[in-house]
Parts: C-alpha cells; structure tokens; sequence
C-alpha cells in the first residue's frame, strides 16, 4: 500500500516540478512519476540534513512534500543543464 501511495505523491512532485521548469511538454505520467521518486530521492539524501526536515519516508506533510519538490526541481534544473550542453 506504500508503493501506491508513494508513486501517487511522486505523480503529483513530479508534475509540480515539471510545469515549474517548463518541462511538462516533454514528458508523460511516468516521468512525472520518476521525477518524483528520483527528486524525493535526492531530497531525501542532501537536502532534508541540510534543512533539518524529515523525509517523504517519515510522513507525507506539507514541509517534506516540498523539500521532495525541491529534489525534483534540482534533478529538471540539472537535466536541462546537461542536455543544453549536448
């Protein structure tokens, strides 16, 4: 049951983050879904130590929620950083 609620929230990050870079043209449901995962991912590893919030594994609040949108920024803002440079 935490599988489906994760790739719901991570549906729901990745698509936040992908209409804030500009990327939603370019991708469907299952790369908003592995933006999220992946953002959550990263936010969970470098950011949430640095803020002090706990993880999306912790609890799904509005403070990890964001930081998971954080990551999923970071991961679009790096993609389009390397493809630009291609």
């Amino acid at each position: 049951m935490n599988l489906i609620i994760y790739l719901i929230a991570g549906a729901i990050v990745g698509y936040i983050a992908s209409r804030i870079m500009h990327t939603n043209s370019q991708q469907g449901l299952l790369l908003d879904i592995v933006v999220g995962v992946v953002g959550a991912f990263l936010a969970g590893y470098f950011i949430s130590p640095l803020l002090g919030i706990g993880t999306i594994n912790d609890a799904i609040t509005i403070p990890t929620m964001l930081v998971t949108l954080l990551g999923a920024i970071v991961l679009l803002w790096l993609y389009k950083a390397v493809a630009r440079r291609r």
